[in-house]
């Protein structure tokens, strides 16, 4: 515990660091220079032996008093030019939280008196003092560490020995290709060399062949691979360099990801299918990005960064899906058939077929599931800004993100999506009047369909026995983020017809549930449509006498 605070509280202040033959001002016009030196002294083994030994002496109740070598010690409350470290701080075909002390609350606090100072209100508690402990960087040291910033920015690179297996590997995959590597041939260093799914080749060789020559020699691959310390990060950074533009600090849609998306539709054996509906292929590719960047790009604004795509699940899929000769068994992302589930829901609400949709085709949505004022809510952009350049209509991407958020509400994504709906007047908690004013709809739903009615009393008390929020007057984002039911919540609200399966606990949805345990709401929503529309074209097919024989695969036993 107390090592725990004591690195929590933490600080870096320049002229504190007693950096030998080093002036502060110099220090301070390298801010970035200085973050990355003190991270790398903090990772070092010496470091964490250093702060574990003085936790002790702050449980044995030792003053502590470290100063660089050879200088005298002082008391912790002395005016040393070395201030502390650890200051006192508060606590298509069909597929083959808010506490008490939040900002809302301590506002309304009146009454003090003019005389007393504000701060001496908050607590009447006796904080923990963590000792002030000075520290300098020997010399010694300090040089090692410069050293490993300037050269070696991506890490210290491993032993020669496994760079001169890496080369030797390299000449064997050119040996006799004196002109170079044509794509073809390529390939197999992707796969050997880079160890990156097989689908990046046309990436990697436009990378390497500048000139567009139609070759990549021998030594322009080692210049690219070797020397320039590709082979020695790790697989996610390798991807996001080889994808990214080189004057770019993160991923977009169309420039970075279309090629690799294209070479996957062209190599594929999960989707040679499609190699004769060129607008399919098109409609595939927009709709995996679509996912991606739903549920990676967590900032929205269309930049997916290396930290972002690290933290997702991604490179993951990249690799399941180049392994995998069934397409449909990559769930993440790149599965045809809820690629092909996305689509039709679309086209069936695009009645005119001019690739847009608005309110009145959305209300049409699972059979009129939602109601009038959550969709004016989403058209009123308030849980994403549309994409669609026409005023009061949703694009296929708009529509993606909305699906995707309807039948998956157990994700982040789509309780941030939906949280926003609900929060009228966007002060980041859900009241009891915001809550009450979308279930009246529901309310008048349930009476006009003569069904037996709950009163939002009764639902009030049922939200947030499912929630279990930390304050009992509001709901707020992490709220719901920590419970297991938040979807439900939603549902309650604003639809109908899977209220009703909560409430009658469907045997349908729980036998389904058990069967794929593993799956997320939306995989199962994409596995029982994908069954309904491929029978439907079935059946379509026998009336128009074109049917072949019933494929037995369809039928599924729940």
């Amino acid at each position: 515990m107390a090592q725990s605070k004591a690195m929590e509280s933490l600080m870096l202040d320049i002229e504190l660091l007693q950096l030998p033959e080093t002036s502060p001002m110099s220090m301070k016009s390298n801010q970035d220079f200085v973050k990355k030196l003190f991270d790398q002294w903090l990772a070092l083994p010496e470091t964490n032996r250093l702060v574990a030994s003085l936790v002790n002496d702050v449980k044995s109740g030792v003053a502590l008093n470290v100063v660089s070598g050879g200088s005298s010690a002082t008391n912790s409350g002395s005016n040393s030019p070395l201030a502390s470290m650890f200051p006192a701080r508060n606590g298509p075909p069909l597929s083959p939280r808010n506490s008490t002390g939040s900002p809302r609350i301590t506002r309304q606090r009146t009454g003090l008196s003019n005389l007393s100072s504000p701060l001496k209100v908050v607590s009447d508690h006796v904080k923990e003092l963590i000792p002030q402990v000075h520290i300098s960087i020997p010399p010694s040291l300090l040089k090692a560490l410069i050293w490993n910033i300037f050269y070696f920015e991506d890490g210290r690179p491993p032993p020669n020995d496994q760079k001169e297996q890496c080369i030797a590997k390299i000449n064997t995959l050119f040996h006799g290709h004196e002109d170079g590597l044509q794509l073809q041939e390529f390939k197999l260093v992707t796969s050997e060399i880079c160890k990156v799914p097989s689908f990046f080749s046309t990436s990697i060789f436009r990378k390497v062949d500048t000139n567009n020559t139609g070759f990549v020699k021998r030594e322009a691959f080692i210049d690219y691979w070797v020397k320039g310390n590709m082979w020695t990060k790790e697989i996610a950074t390798q991807i996001f360099t080889i994808l990214k533009q080189p004057d770019k600090k993160y991923l977009v849609q169309v420039d970075d990801f279309k090629p690799v998306l294209q070479e996957l539709l062209a190599t594929h054996p999960g989707l040679e299918f499609l190699q004769g509906t060129p607008e399919f292929q098109d409609r595939y590719a927009e709709t995996v990005i679509y996912r991606i960047y739903y549920y990676i790009n967590r900032s929205g604004n269309g930049h997916l960064t290396l930290r972002e795509l690290k933290r997702g699940n991604l490179v993951d899929a990249m690799q399941h899906a180049d392994e995998e000769e069934d397409i449909n068994k990559v769930l993440r992302y790149f599965s045809y058939e809820h690629f092909y589930v996305i689509y039709c829901k679309f086209w069936e609400l695009d009645t005119d077929h001019d690739f847009l949709i608005d309110k009145e085709n959305l209300i049409r949505y699972s059979n009129h599931a939602l109601t009038y004022r959550i969709v004016d809510r989403i058209f009123s952009q308030v849980p994403r800004k549309f994409t669609s350049k026409t005023e009061g209509k949703m694009c296929y991407e708009d529509f993606v993100y909305f699906i995707l958020a309807e039948e998956d509400k157990s994700s982040e994504p789509s309780l941030e999506y939906w949280f926003k709906c609900i929060d009228l007047d966007a002060n980041g908690v859900l009241t009891r009047n915001e809550l009450q004013f979308f279930y009246e709809e529901q309310l008048h739903r349930m009476e006009c369909m003569a069904q037996e009615a709950v009163l939002f009393e009764d639902i009030l008390c049922q939200l947030f026995d499912m929630v279990k929020p930390e304050d009992e007057g509001y709901i707020c984002l992490n709220d719901l983020k920590g419970s297991k039911l938040s979807g439900n919540v939603f549902n309650i609200l604003f639809n109908l017809n899977k209220f009703m399966a909560f409430e009658t606990r469907d045997p349908f949805l729980i036998r389904q549930e058990r069967a794929n345990p593993t799956w997320t709401e939306w995989d199962r929503f994409a596995h029982r449509e994908y069954i309904r529309l491929s029978m439907e074209e079935d059946v379509e097919d026998v009336s128009n006498g074109s049917a072949e024989a019933w494929d037995d695969s369809l039928e599924v036993s729940f």
